[in-house]
């Protein structure tokens, strides 16, 4: 029986992850003003999300839509509007 070694992972939390990445794009603005910046961080993180969603549940909706706590079709609506469902 091999001997399982356990290594010491820090775990961040997302939040800290986020706080960052919005601490470092606000400073890149200067003297700019944003504007819709929820619409601007929903396009770039849904995406994704839904992308390593998928590939964690090696593209099965049903599986994934219940990791993401959505209905299934809500998740297709998704996956269309962003280009990530495979057309068939």
């Amino acid at each position: 029986m091999a001997k399982s070694v356990s290594k010491k992972i820090k775990k961040k939390p997302l939040s800290e992850q986020v706080k960052k990445a919005m601490k470092k794009y606000f400073a890149t603005l200067d003297d700019t003003n944003p504007k819709n910046v929820y619409e601007l961080v929903m396009a770039e993180v849904e995406p994704e999300l839904l992308r390593a969603v998928m590939s964690y549940t090696n593209n099965n909706q049903s599986k994934a839509a219940n990791v993401l706590g959505l209905n299934r079709a809500t998740l297709r609506k998704k996956l269309h509007r962003y280009n990530i469902l495979e057309k068939s």
